[in-house]
């Protein structure tokens, strides 16, 4: 017997334009479209072309048209700065509208592109809007970025403005900004030749006279702009994620088909609603920022949070469930790093018991595959649904997912359960063949990807061809590595890189990790592969030990090498770990393997632009050394 999920998935794939014309009745369209689904002259494929509509429209104006002008749009939250901020609708769109109007009066108009280096605070949110509003293509620029990575994403994207803050605030310290602008502007040649500055009373910016120009000043004088019709295939936004090359890759995100894709998977994968409050704990600067924190929420007519503070020291293990308290938060989405850092502090969720989350009713997690033990104690300590789901900056919303709006799955632990509708997802073997069920394979998505998905890079569309599609004739590589099994779901173990080979086997560094996170006393881990004279590769794990654990970590080791020989067998061969203070990670979240395995290898290496905290790669290196598994100089 066949369920909901079953007919809607089938028909998405055999019928895509009669599913997708359908679903974009969810959306305010100022002009129809000629073709659901269709190519362009460079053979492309497009949706809803020939059609337009406004981004911001359906974001506001629409829902304050509608009656929910007094309805809470954003909840600006900040335990670093120790403030609350309240938006209605209505205030939302006073602010956006102006601050559309006072980028038309710095000269930005339809198709230019506008830079936007900021934190996670109200205006950052605003100024997506406004850009959107009068049809100019946002890039946001994660605010903490080097001048130098600012400055690739100018020369890329030649933006006409920058919308910048005067600094970020981290716990300890204050990160001045204006000084990175003004230096990759310098490096960029000089341009733009404009800047907006919002001046945060923890570190006020020297503005340069002729150039920057104050945001409340701006603001004070600005008059209102109205929506800008855009057409459905032209870019709402670029994305930079980052290259194999060193250059970033501009992500380019149809608008029309992202309205479709926002408005359908608030309410088929999160099954929320307009009027419930939507908190996705990332920033801005990710793509799930730019999807559930911006536009999915407000597109539904949510009401979205903006946290700036972290989930463990601002000021404690509690943090999340507090926010959640506070603001009767009905869906939260943040990263499994996150929720491993609370259940490091906190193993025995003792924050949690003081708090009373009765309005949560699901928990998504996103970023990086969610290892079984860290969704088991979700599951032990919330007594809610927790959902792992997997997607990409390029796809802009979830591929697999336990899709709690069409019919909830029964959970596998290390699994996004199932594809979602539109997604046709396969495993396949090197010579592009499918695997068998339970096999691993390169995971891919057969073309036309579903609306929302990226189908270029900015000036770039033959890098976007070699990077994603000529791998795979006919599919889109996701670089992702993993099996379908015998039910339908869908387990991503590793990076295709990740995979490693020893003594022929080719091996998950994912499912072995896997393993060695369920051992009791590890909050969280990483296996690279090291070289080994005799088998190639062999694996090596770095363990990250749950607070208040003082056992000898040659006795916890020797344990996690048993565990793993008893689970996965002799052939992985996996005989060495390390016990390590930290992993480095990106800002996202993101474990950085292939820079740890750079450092074991002693190749030459790049700090990572994206790298949260750059001490810790030496703190690695320390840590190799007295372990004997890297030479001393």
């Amino acid at each position: 017997m066949t369920g909901p999920y079953d007919t809607l998935h089938r028909q998405s794939l055999s019928e895509p334009e009669t599913f997708w014309a359908e679903a974009a009745q969810a959306v305010e369209w100022s002009r129809g479209w000629d073709s659901v689904l269709s190519a362009d002259e460079h053979g492309r494929w497009e949706w809803f072309a020939g059609a337009e509509a406004n981004t911001c429209w359906n974001a506001l104006d629409r829902h304050v048209r509608d009656g929910r002008g007094d309805q809470l749009a954003l909840i600006y939250d900040s335990p670093l700065t120790s403030s609350l901020r309240k938006l209605t609708y209505r205030e939302m769109l006073d602010q956006v509208a102006r601050f559309a109007g006072a980028l038309r009066e710095q000269g930005v108009e339809k198709g230019d592109r506008v830079l936007i280096y900021m934190p996670v605070i109200p205006e950052a949110i605003v100024a997506m809007l406004a850009c959107a509003r009068i049809g100019a293509v946002h890039s946001v620029v994660f605010g903490g970025f080097a001048a130098r990575e600012i400055a690739t994403r100018i020369i890329d994207a030649s933006p006409k403005l920058i919308v910048a803050a005067s600094c970020g605030i981290e716990p300890g310290r204050i990160i001045p900004y204006m000084p990175v602008v003004e230096a990759a502007i310098e490096i960029a040649g000089g341009v733009p030749k404009t800047c907006i500055v919002v001046q945060r009373e923890a570190c006020k910016a020297e503005l340069k006279p002729g150039r920057d120009h104050d945001w409340n000043d701006v603001m004070a004088t600005a008059k209102p702009a109205d929506c800008v019709p855009v057409a459905a295939t032209d870019p709402l936004y670029i994305l930079y994620t980052s290259g194999t090359t060193g250059q970033p890759k501009g992500i380019v995100r149809p608008s029309g088909g992202h309205l479709v894709a926002m408005a359908w998977s608030m309410r088929h994968i999160f099954d929320t609603h307009a009027g419930e409050t939507f908190w996705a704990a990332s920033d801005i600067g990710w793509v799930v920022g730019h999807s559930y924190i911006v536009y999915g929420p407000l597109i539904a007519g949510c009401t979205t949070i903006l946290y700036e503070g972290k989930p463990v020291g601002t000021p404690d293990a509690g943090a999340f469930w507090r926010v959640i308290e506070d603001h009767k938060v009905t869906t939260m989405f943040t990263a499994p790093t996150a929720i491993r850092a609370i259940r490091r502090e906190d193993s025995e969720a003792k924050h949690l018991a003081q708090r009373d989350i009765s309005s949560l009713r699901a928990l998504f997690l996103a970023g990086e595959r969610c290892d079984p033990a860290t969704l088991a104690w979700c599951e032990d300590t919330l007594k809610r649904p927790i959902v792992d789901n997997w997607w990409q900056t390029e796809t802009g919303w979830p591929i697999a997912a336990n899709p709690l709006g069409i019919e909830s799955f029964p959970v596998k632990y290390g699994s996004a359960t199932k594809p979602i509708p539109g997604w046709h997802v396969q495993a396949l073997d090197p010579t592009g063949l499918p695997v068998e069920p339970g096999q691993t394979g390169a995971i891919v998505c057969k073309l036309p990807l579903p609306p929302g998905a990226a189908s270029t890079l900015w000036n770039a569309p033959e890098r976007y061809h070699k990077a994603y599609l000529d791998a795979f004739p006919g599919y889109y590589s996701t670089g992702d590595a993993g099996f379908i099994d015998e039910d339908g779901y869908l387990h991503i173990m590793t990076r295709t890189d990740d995979v490693i080979n020893v003594a022929g086997h080719r091996l998950s560094t994912g499912a072995i990790e896997e393993v060695i996170a369920g051992h009791p006393d590890i909050a969280e881990c990483a296996v690279v592969g090291m070289p080994d004279s005799l088998k190639g590769q062999a694996p090596l794990g770095f363990l990250v030990l749950k607070a208040g654990i003082n056992r000898p970590p040659a006795e916890i080791v020797a344990e996690i090498v048993k565990r793993v020989r008893d689970t996965m067998g002799a052939v992985v061969a996996f005989k060495a770990a390390i016990v390590v203070s930290r992993l480095p990670k990106t800002r996202s979240g993101k474990i950085l393997r292939g820079t740890i395995v750079k450092i074991l290898t002693g190749e030459p290496y790049g700090m990572p632009a994206t790298i949260e905290d750059p001490a810790v790669l030496g703190e690695i290196e320390r840590d190799l050394k007295a372990n004997g598994l890297l030479s001393v100089d």
